[in-house]
């Protein structure tokens, strides 16, 4: 027979505690993004396109695209956001929800852009790419 596993209350606390800090580190950036997308959008845009990960003929569009991308993220119900970012999940330890709802959009949306001509690097280098500009700018 099983034992059934009751963790102490002390473990229970800090547990809640770490979820809790996960969850307002999740919102605070959500929130950040929404107050300015193009802060967002425009280093992001220009070093996709610098680190040759994204091909483009209009970096404009690009970066148009980026903003609608975190206007979308901004605005997003909880499960669409979880939905979106489920098959990058596993991509780093940590993950920055802004940075992964990015990476999918880049990924499985921009690459079928009129202005992008194509996408290079492996979906870790375009996190990485991405979420070093996110880094920067969130607290």
């Amino acid at each position: 027979m099983a034992k059934v596993f009751r963790p102490s209350n002390r473990e229970s606390s800090i547990l809640s505690r770490i979820e809790s800090s996960k969850e307002h580190a999740r919102r605070l950036a959500i929130n950040m993004v929404r107050e300015d997308p193009a802060r967002f959008a425009s280093p992001i845009a220009m070093k996709l396109v610098e680190e040759h990960l994204v091909e483009t003929n209009n970096k404009n569009a690009l970066e148009e695209q980026l903003v609608q991308c975190l206007e979308t993220l901004s605005h997003a119900d909880e499960f669409d956001v979880d939905y979106q970012i489920a098959p990058f999940r596993n991509l780093v330890q940590q993950p920055n929800v802004v940075s992964l709802y990015l990476t999918a959009f880049v990924i499985e949306k921009l690459i079928n852009h009129k202005s992008v001509v194509d996408i290079f690097g492996s979906d870790a280098d375009i996190y990485l790419c991405i979420h070093k500009q996110v880094a920067q700018i969130l607290p």
